[in-house]
Formats: C-alpha cells, sequence, structure tokens
C-alpha cells in the first residue's frame, strides 16, 4: 500500500524519546519496522527550530545534527514551524496566605506545525499522492483533516501513537492506531556517525 508518514516532531519527541536513550533516532526505520505491509514513498517531518535555554546552550547543536542526520534518509522532507515566546502572568497554584496570587512566566509555543501537517495531509490526499496516510502523533487537534481524508477520500489513515495512551478520538475515528513502544525505539537508532555533503554527522556525546 503506497503510503506517506507525517511526523508530529515534538508530539513524537515528548511523548516516546525524552528522557529515553533513543534520541538518535532513524525514524524511516522505525516506521518500518512499524509499518512492514506498508510501501513508505515519503516521510514528512515537521519540526521548529529550538533556541538556546539558561543550563542548555547546546540544544541548538544537537538538534541541527539530529536534523542532518534526518536529511540523510532519501525520502524524508521537514517542514518548519516556529516558536513563539511571551511572559504572561499565571496564577499560582498555591498561593501564600498574603502572597502574590500571580506570577510572571515565559510561555514558549510550537506554532504552525499541527496546521502544516494538516495541509501537508490534506493537499497530497486530494492530489491521490497516497493510498494510506500515517501520523505520527497523539494530537486530538488533527481530527478533522483525519476524518476528511477517511470519509471524504476513502484513505486509509493510521495512527503511531508516542504516547502511552492514545487519544479517544483519534483512536475512534482512525483506521488503526499502533504504539510505538521502547523496543522498536532501540532497534532504531543511527549508527554513531553518518556522513553527507558537509561532512561527518557524529551523534552528540550528551546524548
Amino acid at each position: 500500500m503506497k503510503t506517506f508518514v507525517y511526523v508530529d516532531g515534538f508530539n513524537l519527541y515528548y511523548g516516546a524519546v525524552r528522557g529515553t536513550p533513543f534520541k538518535w533516532l532513524d525514524i524511516g526505520k522505525m516506521c518500518r519496522l512499524l509499518l512492514p505491509k506498508h510501501d513508505i514513498v515519503r516521510i514528512k517531518y515537521f519540526t521548529a527550530r529550538v533556541s538556546a535555554r539558561p543550563g542548555d546552550a547546546d540544544q541548538p547543536t544537537r538538534q541541527q545534527m539530529f536534523l542532518r542526520a534526518l536529511r540523510t534518509l532519501p525520502n524524508l522532507d521537514i517542514i518548519y514551524g516556529h516558536f513563539l515566546t511571551n511572559e504572561v502572568r499565571m496564577p499560582l497554584a498555591e498561593p501564600l496566605l498574603h502572597g502574590p496570587r500571580y506570577a510572571a512566566v515565559v510561555k514558549t509555543e510550537e506554532k504552525g506545525s499541527d496546521v502544516n501537517l494538516a495541509t501537508h495531509l490534506l493537499w497530497d490526499g486530494f492530489r491521490s499522492l497516497y493510498e494510506a496516510a500515517v501520523l505520527v502523533t497523539n494530537d486530538s487537534d488533527l481530527l478533522e483533516p483525519l476524518v476528511i481524508v477517511r470519509k471524504e477520500l476513502k484513505r486509509t489513515v493510521g495512527i503511531l501513537n508516542p504516547h502511552p495512551y492514545p487519544s479517544r478520538m483519534l483512536l475512534r475515528h482512525a483506521s488503526f492506531v499502533k504504539p510505538i513502544r521502547k523496543g522498536v525505539l532501540a532497534a532504531s537508532q543511527f549508527p554513531p556517525q553518518l556522513t553527507d555533503a558537509a561532512g561527518t554527522i557524529t551523534k552528540p556525546l550528551s546524548w
């Protein structure tokens, strides 16, 4: 079955990869292991470039190494959203009796990836580029485009779920839902070193 895979990069990271030794993830191999009966023609990876954080100045460098590794996969495209950072006032969960009830916090939100993913899913579907679409996400905001592709375009739409529990809404409407387990992540790692046109890509030591 001719298949396109749409990867919500941050949903995958925070749902399955963060806090594990499996961050150097060959997404192509992961998809092949989880979808052995599918002809995976194209993988689209949706993310945003991160910025350095206090105490973690190397975060952008690690991400850049990982994105370079992903670009060695011949059938993978990277589509970028962006981060929006604002200072907002939010209520304290347990304010002191005579203390302040609000605190100023820096709120960082990743913007654009879910809209970009939904747009590509629909546009590729309307052009009949795939027989099946598989979403790597657990984001129920993608329910409506999923339903349109299934009901109006009559295509198979599956979910590879990075989180411990699948969204009930996605579970109800997807053609199938498969969990991304630690064993598959462990078996889907890039080698420690890769090469591209710019030279050698080395897995970050802190990973």
